[in-house]
């Protein structure tokens, strides 16, 4: 958990300080609940419980990440004073509502796919405002959260390749000083078997028909490669066609659909 993200969250809310709650006696000390209006998967149950106690409020989880809940359910219960309980309040339903909502959808779209590819990999990209929480979110919701930054692989796109004059030189040049895991972008399945021919370990078939993926598959099966090389394949991978993509038998879906347009989990504060 990322508190000193959390603390920048808070700090950026309140600002100078809550105007409308400082309205409020200061020994008034409430008790409220966090209620699901909707139906999905909770995430994010132990940062918007750090937020909480931050300003001095006592947390009991009721609802842990990964468990489902309906209309009605109570996530957590808070006690405390009035004042921070409400000054919190923005800020720990944020990171609830938002991480929740990114692990239904990641569920959802996970559930989906493996009818028809059980083995498949759901991964979310860097497409992502706070990555820290929603990389969590997606693996609370079944899914991958592939790179977490910069240096954990080499993922060669297609600007990289134009800089170092196309996949068989690039390739060449990398494997004579890295180590780690390459992944490399390409658009045809001619491309994905140069790739897998001078050393990636993964390919990635950006923005490309069904019908090239499925034909990936086939011509890497055909060459011996199948099993050398994953097979990735991301841009507009969304719950409308994530089934269609899976059945074309890669290894692994990548997509920004869980982090940048999943609704968020439907939740309230309410004073008991």
């Amino acid at each position: 958990m990322a508190q000193r993200k959390i603390d920048e969250l808070l700090q950026d809310d309140i600002g100078f300080g809550d105007l409308t709650s400082e309205i409020l006696d200061p020994n008034v000390k409430i008790k409220a609940v966090v209620v699901a209006k909707g139906e999905g998967i909770v995430a994010g149950t132990e940062e918007a419980s750090y937020a909480f106690s931050r300003l001095g409020a006592r947390v009991t989880v009721r609802k842990h990440d990964g468990e489902k809940v309906k209309p009605g359910d109570i996530l957590m219960e808070v006690e405390g004073g009035a004042r921070e309980i409400l000054a919190a309040e923005r800020t720990a339903l944020n990171l609830l509502m938002w991480m929740s909502g990114t692990a239904t959808a990641t569920a959802q779209m996970l559930e989906k796919a493996r009818e028809v590819n059980p083995k498949i990999v759901l991964a979310c990209t860097r497409k992502s405002p706070l990555p820290i929480f929603d990389k969590k979110a997606v693996e609370v919701g079944g899914g991958d959260p592939h790179r977490f930054r910069l240096d954990d692989c080499l993922l060669l796109k297609s600007n990289h390749l134009k800089l170092l004059g196309g996949v068989r030189m690039a390739l060449q040049k990398i494997r004579k000083s890295f180590t780690k895991k390459v992944e490399v972008e390409v658009g045809t399945a001619e491309e994905a078997l140069e790739a897998a021919m001078y050393g990636a370990d993964i390919v990635m078939l950006d923005n490309v028909p069904v019908e090239e993926v499925r034909r990936t598959v086939e011509l890497l099966e055909q060459k011996g490669l199948r099993n050398k090389v994953l097979v990735e394949v991301s841009g507009g991978i969304n719950p409308s066609n994530v089934q269609e993509y899976a059945r074309a038998g890669p290894d692994v879906l990548s997509s920004s659909y869980m982090t940048m347009h999943a609704p968020a989990l439907d939740l309230s504060l309410e004073i008991l």
